[in-house]
């Protein structure tokens, strides 16, 4: 069964408690409100305007309060405001005159209309949010319960055959053996490295749960490609880095992490690859990360869903050599959207895959270090 794609009991219940929160959003909202109309008076002459503030301000208080409480609460709370202060005879309540009871009601109506609305908007934004939260998870368990499955039984198979044709194998066959054994385990250790990765940025609130600070991306790549080569000393890599500093607020671990899942991706599953080449650039307020190998590119009916973990291994392709394949990149697409960046794959003019993906620079914190060097200077 899916959750969170329809609303339960329990969801609904959370909606209809009281928070201090949304209490406080809901009083400080009808409070500045108040305050804006008794500022504006002086200036709108005979215009009655107070109704149409006050059904901007449900509107507010609906987006950014849980549940439909603090919306209708406010609607009725706006009318005995605008009866009571705003409405001759003032500060008292009166429905009593001649078209008060139509002007009430038509304000009424559109403030909770206004409300309920707003509402089921958001409402069918977290449907959403929670829908693709779901479709992700279940693209990751669909590529951990082949990834887990296929190491697990070399290592079983490996194991056996050492133990009980132990005495009747040569050095060579052996040191074979636990090569094989060496690699799927670490095979399976970067892929419980990369679900703890999942665990770690999925909050339950259904945020990002990750702390982000401002990071030098040159050094984080640098790091990347140190612990790349401790794996894969024999891979070529080349970095091509900007001349002037870019900041990135994010969590350098994670980062770190994607750009060592590309790496990966390019040395193992990169057919004919010679070469991986690494870019970092600035585009606008953007820092781009291009990760580019010069092998033979990725299959094109695989493009749309490789970076969802759920496309199928090409036909005739090794099983061993895409192990992994879907989870790694689906982990990078998470983390990635998860800093509030983009990533992308396709394949090179002159060949190879791509892989590329942006991250907003900290513009604050460059402006500020900006102003500094120019001080040194001067």
């Amino acid at each position: 069964m899916v959750k969170g794609i329809h609303m339960d009991s329990s969801a609904k219940k959370k909606n209809a408690k009281l928070t201090w929160r949304d209490v406080g959003i809901t009083i400080g909202t009808l409070a500045a409100t108040t305050l804006l109309c008794y500022a504006l008076r002086p200036f709108a002459g005979e215009e009655k305007f107070e109704a149409i503030l006050f059904v901007v301000a449900v509107l507010i208080i609906s987006r950014f309060t849980n549940g439909y409480v603090y919306g209708v609460a406010a609607s009725i709370l706006g009318v005995l405001i605008v009866n009571c202060i705003f409405t001759y005879p003032y500060y008292q309540l009166n429905f009593t005159l001649t078209g008060y009871p139509i002007a009430i009601l038509s304000m009424l109506s559109a403030a909770m209309i206004t409300g309920t609305l707003t509402t089921r908007i958001k409402e069918q934004e977290q449907l959403k949010i929670d829908a693709e939260r779901e479709r992700t998870r279940s693209n990751l368990l669909r590529a951990v319960s082949h990834d887990l499955r296929t190491p697990l039984t070399a290592i079983s198979g490996a194991c056996s055959v050492l133990k009980e044709g132990g005495d009747t194998l040569s050095e060579q066959e052996k040191n074979k053996l636990l090569n094989q054994i060496e690699e799927d385990s670490q095979w399976l250790i970067r892929l419980v490295e990369n679900l703890l990765i999942v665990t770690r940025i999925d909050a339950p609130d259904g945020g990002a749960n990750i702390a982000k600070e401002s990071e030098v991306v040159e050094e984080v790549a640098a790091s990347a490609l140190t612990q790349f080569r401790k794996h894969f000393p024999n891979v070529k890599v080349e970095t091509h880095m900007p001349d002037e500093l870019l900041l990135v607020p994010m969590d350098g671990m994670l980062i770190r992490q994607v750009i060592m899942n590309l790496f990966e991706n390019a040395a193992i599953h990169a057919d004919g690859m010679t070469k991986i080449t690494l870019d970092i650039s600035r585009e606008g307020e953007n820092a781009v990360f291009r990760v580019t190998d010069d092998g033979r590119g990725i299959d094109p009916n695989l493009l749309p869903h490789i970076l969802e973990g759920d496309f199928k291994r090409s036909v005739g392709s090794s099983e061993d050599k895409k192990r992994n394949m879907g989870i790694g990149l689906s982990v990078c697409s998470t983390i990635i959207s998860a800093h509030e960046g983009k990533m992308r794959a396709y394949n090179g003019q002159n060949g190879g895959a791509v892989f590329e993906f942006t991250l907003p620079l900290d513009m604050a914190e460059m402006e500020l270090y900006d102003c500094d060097d120019r001080q040194e200077d001067e």
